[in-house]
C-alpha cells in the first residue's frame, strides 16, 4: 500500500485549487492571529478592570477624583477604566470651571450632561476597539465553506473529464477526487474555529459593555449625590 504524501496531493492538484487552498491557508492565519490577539486584549481588559474598579469605588468613597483618574490611565488597558476616566475629567473640568467661573458665568452647563456624553462617547470608541478583527472572523466563517466547496466541484469536474478523456478506474480518477476532499476539509477546518471564536469573543465583549455601562451608572450616582450644579 501506497503511503499517504501530502506532497504528491499537493502535485495532482490543479493550478486553481492550489490557489483555492493558499488562499484558505492565509483565512487560517488571520484567524489564529486574530484569535491570539483577542485572546491576550480581553485577558488583559479582565484582569486591569478587575483591580481598577476595586481602587475606583474606594477612591470615590473618599472623594479622591484625581487619585481616581490617575488609576484610570495607569490602566490603559481596561475600556471600563478608560470610560470611567474619561467621565472623571469632564467631572473634574467641570468643577474647576465651576468653581473659577461661578455658576452665573457658566450659564446653562450641567456636568452631570457633561459627563453623560463623555462616558457615552468614550464607551462606544472602545466597544469598536473591543470588536476589532471580529467581522473577519463573521465573514471567514461565512464564505470558508464556500471555498471549499468551490474546491470540491472543481475536483469532481476533473474526475469526470479524465473519465470523458481517458477512462480508467480509481487510479485514474482519484487524484482528482482527493483535491475536491481537501478542499471540503480544509474549509470546515478554517470555518468552524472562526465560527467559534467569534461568538465566543462577541459574547466577552457584551459582558464588558455591562461592565462599562453598571461602572458608569454607579459613577452618575456619584456625580447625583455630589449635587447637581
Amino acid at each position: 500500500m501506497e503511503e499517504f504524501s501530502l506532497v504528491e496531493a499537493w502535485g495532482d492538484m490543479s493550478l486553481i485549487v492550489q490557489f483555492l487552498m493558499i488562499f484558505m491557508l492565509g483565512l487560517s492565519a488571520f484567524v489564529l492571529v486574530v484569535v491570539i490577539e483577542r485572546g491576550v486584549t480581553f485577558s488583559r481588559a479582565s484582569k486591569q478592570t478587575y483591580n481598577y474598579v476595586l481602587q475606583l469605588r474606594e477612591y470615590l468613597n473618599k472623594r479622591r477624583i484625581d487619585e481616581a483618574l490617575s488609576a484610570a490611565r495607569r490602566h490603559e488597558k481596561s475600556p471600563v477604566a478608560s470610560v470611567v476616566g474619561a467621565g472623571l475629567e469632564a467631572y473634574r473640568q467641570g468643577r474647576e470651571a465651576l468653581d473659577m467661573e461661578g455658576p452665573d458665568e457658566i450659564g446653562d452647563f450641567d456636568i452631570i450632561d457633561s459627563v453623560n456624553r463623555s462616558l457615552e462617547r468614550v464607551k462606544e470608541r472602545e466597544t469598536a476597539s473591543l470588536r476589532k478583527g471580529l467581522g473577519g472572523l463573521a465573514t471567514i466563517s461565512s464564505i470558508a465553506p464556500f471555498v471549499g466547496l468551490l474546491t470540491t466541484v472543481i475536483g469532481i469536474i476533473n474526475a469526470f473529464s479524465l473519465l470523458e478523456h481517458g477512462g480508467g478506474g480509481i487510479e485514474v480518477i482519484g487524484p482528482a477526487m482527493a483535491e475536491a476532499l481537501y478542499g471540503t476539509a480544509l474549509g470546515l477546518l478554517v470555518a468552524v474555529p472562526a465560527a467559534i471564536f467569534f461568538n465566543y469573543y462577541s459574547g466577552r465583549i457584551d459582558n464588558m459593555v455591562v461592565d462599562m455601562d453598571d461602572v458608569s451608572s454607579e459613577f452618575i450616582d456619584y456625580v447625583l449625590k455630589e449635587g447637581r450644579v
